[in-house]
């Protein structure tokens, strides 16, 4: 990974506890893994912990190791790391630390949908010329929330939403997901037209995939009711920016965004300075102190590797259709 998140990703106390079940590498790689000195570190790994900066895990790059028997990634997506030639290989288990990522990830949205049903952001930007009056207020209680893809991430914000007195009423959009399974995490299932129609807060929690891209376009927003807000913490490709941009210009539609699509926007982009949409820098999981969470978890997925236990956070590669 990276040399400026190693660590505060794997601080020096969870490195002696990796190095009680592993014997570490002299030195840390925290550059490209094609020159000589990481070839002789790859030559006798049977276990790589990956996190943000990895190169890609390529045929050559694996063709350099060949005692290497588990990846264990400890960021956010696997995606930019992971290739078919690891898939291929024989005796190879992906790991994943998504799970210890998600918590700030839900957290954060939950936030933002509650910002969201109380409408703080116009009320906010009409403050500066009074006090606003009772009528002008709103609460969250009954709020209809709809949840475009039960990721683990979504299924969380689910379990959020319930555990509050608010009372929301929920719908979820999930192509993977039955009735049945629906209605026991406590969601009506619905198609995504009919949860854009009825949701006053659409929320995303689709992985980035081609069929998603653009799925909460121009058609699907116009949609959502006047009013309606929109909360993205999942990836920024999902929504089509510049149809939701008119939507919120026109004062429609609210939004709450930690990515966009691009990503970073334009510093002039309107979006960036309309009074009724908050834009964060995908900044909703593990960031500072957060990240220390996922060095934990990729040490202990190392110490059940070196007690040949199954890793929790493993994955296979028809995970990836479903994965952020």
């Amino acid at each position: 990974m990276d040399a400026e998140v190693l660590d505060r990703v794997i601080p020096s106390d969870l490195r002696q506890r990796l190095g009680r079940c592993a014997d570490l590498a002299p030195v840390p790689l925290t550059g490209p893994l094609d020159t000589p000195e990481a070839r002789a570190v790859l030559a006798g790994a049977e276990l790589l912990i990956t996190g943000w900066g990895c190169p890609q895990l390529t045929e050559d790059v694996l063709a350099h190791a060949p005692r290497l028997r588990a990846v264990v990634h400890a960021a956010g997506s696997v995606k930019p790391v992971v290739t078919d030639a690891l898939w291929d290989r024989p005796g190879v288990t992906v790991s994943s630390a998504a799970d210890a990522n998600a918590g700030p990830v839900v957290a954060f949205t939950l936030a933002a949908i509650t910002f969201a049903a109380k409408k703080a952001l116009p009320v906010a930007a009409r403050y500066a010329g009074g006090w606003p009056g009772f009528t002008e207020r709103e609460g969250a209680d009954g709020r209809v929330v709809g949840i475009i893809g039960a990721s683990r991430i979504g299924r969380r914000v689910i379990a959020g939403l319930r555990a509050s007195d608010a009372g929301y009423r929920i719908l979820l959009t999930d192509p993977y997901v039955g009735k049945e399974e629906a209605a026991a995490l406590g969601a009506e299932l619905v198609e995504l037209a009919e949860l854009c129609r009825r949701s006053s807060v659409v929320s995303v929690h689709a992985p980035q995939l081609p069929e998603t891209r653009g799925m909460l376009g121009e058609e699907m927003l116009k949609l959502v009711p006047d009013g309606g807000v929109v909360v993205n913490t999942a990836r920024g490709s999902i929504v089509d920016t510049e149809a939701l941009t008119r939507e919120c210009a026109a004062g429609r539609l609210d939004a709450f965004l930690d990515v966009t699509d691009p990503e970073p926007l334009p510093p002039d982009h309107p979006l960036l300075a309309l009074p009724n949409v908050l834009v964060t820098p995908h900044m909703a999981g593990a960031q500072g102190s957060e990240v220390r969470r996922l060095g934990q978890y990729a040490v202990e997925e190392a110490e059940r590797f070196a007690r040949g236990e199954e890793l929790l956070g493993k994955l296979v590669r028809e995970d990836l259709a479903r994965l952020a």
